[in-house]
C-alpha cells in the first residue's frame, strides 16, 4: 500500500463532486471506486466530459477492499458508512479526508467531537459495523493527533466547532465549487423558476399529497420540475399531474445541471443540502433560493 496513493470512495452524485473538486484544488489525478449506480455512472461521465482530473473509475458493489488496500489515503464520501467504518478499522489507511455527503457534514464533524454517537442521524444500527465503530473512531482520532485527517467540504462547520476540530488535529479546508463553475458548459435554457424534487416523500418524512401541494404552489407561474434521483415512478407521475409544471429528467446532480446558467434563477426547494451547494454554484448570477417548509396536512384530510 502506497502511503500516500490517494482514492476516492463514493456512494453518491455530491460525493463525487466532491472528489472532483479536491482533485483540481490538489492538482492531482484521483482514481476513483463508486458504488455501481445508473446516477454515479451518469455523473462521472459527465465530470469526465468536463476534463475532471480522475484516473481509473472503478465501479463497486459493497466495499472494495482491494482497492482500498493499495491505497494510503482515503478520500471516504460517507463517514458515516457502515461499511467505511469496518474498512478502516480492519485496513487501517494512512490518511483519511472525508467529503460531503449532504447536509450530514456538520453532523459528521460533531461526530468527530465526541457530540454525539457515531452513527447516521435518525437511524437505528445493530450488526458488526455497529461493533466495530469504537474502532473506526480510535483510528481516525490517531490520525488526527499525526496531522493525517481532515475534511474537504463545502459546508460552514461554525467557528467554533472548526477551531475544537483543529486542536483535535483535523485539518479543515473549505471549497467553493470554483472547478464545478469552471468547467460547466452553458446550462440549458429552463426558464427563470426552477423546482427541485425532494426524496422526503420517499423517506417517509412528507405526506406525497403535501408534497404535490408544495410543487403546485412553487410553480404557480409556470416553472421547470429537476427530479430527485430518489424519486420514485409514482412521486413524479404525481407531480405530472401540475399543469403549470414540466418536468426535465437528467439523471444528473442539479449541482451540475446548473452550474453553467448565465441569468437570474428564482430556485424553490425543501430543506436540503441544496441550500447550502446552489448558492455557492450559482453565485454571481443573481439566482434566490427559495427554502419552503413541510406543510402537513391533517390525518382527516390526507385519508
Amino acid at each position: 500500500m502506497g502511503r500516500e496513493d490517494v482514492l476516492a470512495w463514493v456512494e453518491s452524485p455530491l460525493q463525487l463532486i466532491g472528489a472532483a473538486e479536491w482533485a483540481a484544488a490538489h492538482a492531482t489525478t484521483v482514481p476513483v471506486a463508486g458504488r455501481l449506480t445508473p446516477q454515479i455512472s451518469a455523473t462521472a461521465d459527465e465530470l469526465l466530459a468536463r476534463g475532471a482530473r480522475f484516473g481509473e473509475l472503478e465501479p463497486y458493489l459493497g466495499i472494495p477492499w482491494s482497492l482500498l488496500s493499495r491505497h494510503g489515503h482515503w478520500l471516504v464520501g460517507d463517514g458515516f458508512s457502515g461499511q467505511f467504518r469496518l474498512a478502516a478499522a480492519v485496513l487501517r489507511p494512512h490518511r483519511i479526508t472525508f467529503l460531503d455527503d449532504g447536509a450530514h457534514a456538520i453532523a459528521y464533524a460533531d461526530t468527530l467531537l465526541g457530540h454525539r454517537p457515531y452513527h447516521r442521524p435518525t437511524v437505528e444500527e445493530r450488526g458488526i459495523t455497529t461493533l466495530v465503530a469504537p474502532f473506526a473512531a480510535e483510528l481516525i482520532h490517531r490520525r488526527a493527533a499525526d496531522r493525517r485527517a481532515g475534511m474537504f467540504t463545502a459546508f460552514d462547520l461554525g467557528a467554533a466547532r472548526q477551531d475544537a476540530l483543529a486542536d483535535r488535529g483535523f485539518g479543515i479546508r473549505r471549497h467553493d465549487f470554483s472547478w464545478t463553475r469552471a468547467s460547466a458548459p452553458a446550462a440549458p435554457e429552463l426558464g427563470p423558476r426552477i423546482v427541485l424534487g425532494s426524496a422526503l416523500p420517499v423517506d417517509g418524512r412528507m405526506l406525497l399529497v403535501d408534497y404535490v401541494r408544495w410543487v403546485r404552489d412553487a410553480a404557480a407561474d409556470g416553472a421547470v420540475y429537476l427530479p430527485h434521483r430518489r424519486e420514485t415512478i409514482e412521486q413524479l407521475d404525481a407531480v405530472a399531474t401540475v399543469p403549470t409544471v414540466r418536468v426535465h429528467a437528467t439523471g444528473l446532480p442539479v449541482e451540475l445541471v446548473l452550474a453553467g446558467a448565465r441569468g437570474p434563477l428564482d430556485v424553490h426547494t425543501l430543506r436540503s443540502s441544496t441550500t447550502t451547494t446552489l448558492p455557492l454554484v450559482l453565485e454571481g448570477i443573481g439566482a434566490t433560493i427559495h427554502t419552503g417548509r413541510v406543510r402537513r396536512s391533517s390525518p382527516k384530510a390526507a385519508a
